[in-house]
């Protein structure tokens, strides 16, 4: 059963969203992955807010690029927690328009948001936050950080 929900605006984002997917399946955690567009598809995305923790969806990741309103009304829909993805599309303003559109949420709906094309770093986010109730993932975000730490001190050997 899938524990995170991938969900993206367009087609066009899976480039970008695939890194989370990869991250994630390299935890071993299950995902769905879908195209769910807040303004051509908004009641699919409706019924995707409102029902994903019922179908034991833990953590939500959602990208979106140029008006990127699709992470913000999936967490003004759901109680899961939702990493915003803003992607730097073709129709952006240097995906600072996507940015902004994700991060500047209300009072009342967070958004937990990642850099821009920062879908690597959303899978992880959502591994750890899995991890807090999953011991199995928790112990492979630890190797995954020991692993971190191991690259740098290795560079850093390499340069001396």
């Amino acid at each position: 059963m899938a524990q995170v929900g991938i969900i993206m605006g367009s087609n066009s984002d899976l480039p970008v969203m695939q890194e989370a997917i990869d991250v994630l399946k390299g935890f071993d955690i299950e995902v769905e992955v879908d195209i769910v567009s807040a303004h051509r598809t908004p009641e699919k995305m409706f019924d995707y807010g409102k029902n994903a923790h019922t179908r034991g969806i833990k953590v939500i990741i959602a990208g979106a690029g140029g008006a990127a309103h699709l992470p913000g009304m999936i967490a003004s829909l759901s109680p899961l927690p939702v990493i915003g993805v803003p992607v730097k599309s073709r129709n952006s303003i240097d995906g600072w328009d996507s940015v902004l559109s994700i991060l500047q949420m209300p009072g009342g709906v967070p958004v937990a948001t990642v850099a821009l094309d920062g879908a690597k770093n959303a899978g992880i986010l959502a591994a750890q936050i899995i991890g807090t109730s999953d011991t199995c993932v928790l112990d492979k975000v630890i190797v995954f950080k020991e692993g971190l730490k191991a690259k740098v001190i290795e560079a850093a050997k390499s340069i001396k």
